[in-house]
């Protein structure tokens, strides 16, 4: 039986590494190949981060921003993450033939202003017009670049023994934002997306030490598939505590509803962050005075002695069970 691409394997769970594993990295390996969020890249006496990401958000417009604020963030973050200041963007469009052009130049002017506020300039790009039905509406893919400060190192493989795990802010309000957004379950809730560019925050972290091991964003997959990913590259296990996972109660209460796990519901500005527990408070505190890092928690710890590539929870009233790996489809088309 022919083997296809499916929805699943778009979802960031155990599919989309397999697909990864099996296809792109058995034919793309090479020494800068990265399963992190941006490869890092000698140039001369520098180090630079690049990444490339795309979206196909349903809807495009949502509670908190839209495809093209998201393309701004995603490409952002993805360097901030690798400890790299944000320099330069491109940006590729694929449009449905039919589409506003009150609706692209809405998207247009959102990116602009995201990349004012994150200090990025969009300097090339590319545009293409695709048959009504063959594309939804807008598809966009972002690429950029950023330079690496000389002493900063960060990688999912770096997670080491008894390192603290931070999470800056409420976990899983982009996807359940847009799941509402598509109005096909009659919930009615005031739930606004958390997108936004995180830059200034990896900026001040640093700026306080360098000693930090991983960044990452929590986007498609949400928390509960980066920790897995951080798991399988470090070799370490994961514990997570659930009384201390910061959940606004309107997500909460959505999961419940439709049977979720906030864990695995995508963020779009939100960090997790692995850093020697010593600077835990100084972390902490440091978050909590920005933007966008006014909920910094501490969500749990590495460990060696559990199971390499596992993530356990402990739970509420005392008990220890494995988080689920994501299988299957977990929400489509959230960013």
């Amino acid at each position: 039986m022919e083997r296809t691409v499916l929805l699943a394997h778009g979802g960031g769970g155990v599919q989309t590494s397999e697909l990864i594993d099996s296809v792109f990295k058995a034919h793309f390996a090479n020494p800068y190949f990265t399963a992190d969020d941006a490869a890092v890249l000698p140039l001369g006496q520098e180090r630079l981060a690049f990444s490339t990401d795309g979206f196909i958000v349903s809807p495009p417009f949502f509670p908190g921003g839209n495809i093209g604020k998201l393309s701004i963030c995603g490409t952002v973050n993805d360097l901030a993450c690798m400890g790299a200041c944000p320099l330069w963007l491109t940006c590729a469009f694929v449009l449905e033939e039919g589409f506003p052009l009150a609706d692209l130049e809405r998207i247009a002017k959102s990116m602009a202003e995201t990349a004012k506020e994150a200090g990025v300039t969009v300097v090339a790009g590319d545009t293409k017009v695709a048959s009504k039905g063959q594309v939804d509406k807008v598809f966009i893919t972002t690429s950029g670049i950023g330079r690496l400060a000389s002493n900063v190192k960060t990688s999912g493989a770096l997670a080491k023994d008894g390192d603290a795990i931070l999470v800056t802010g409420d976990i899983g309000r982009h996807g359940a934002a847009i799941l509402l957004a598509r109005e096909e379950f009659g919930i009615e809730a005031e739930i606004t997306s958390d997108c936004a560019p995180l830059w200034h925050l990896v900026q001040a972290i640093i700026s306080k030490t360098t000693d930090i091991h991983v960044i990452r964003d929590a986007t498609r997959g949400g928390v509960g598939t980066v920790l897995y990913e951080i798991a399988a590259q470090s070799q370490l296990g994961i514990a997570i505590r659930e009384a201390d996972l910061p959940v606004d109660p309107k997500v909460s209460g959505i999961c419940r509803m439709l049977g979720l796990d906030p864990l695995y519901l995508a963020c779009e500005g939100r960090l997790v962050i692995i850093a020697p527990e010593k600077h835990k408070a100084q972390l902490l505190e440091t978050l909590r005075a920005l933007p966008h890092g006014e909920g910094a928690a501490c969500i749990g710890y590495v460990a060696n002695t559990l199971k390499a590539g596992s993530v356990v929870v402990e739970t509420a009233i005392g008990g220890k069970t494995l988080l689920p790996r994501p299988t299957g489809e977990l929400l489509p088309r959230i960013c």
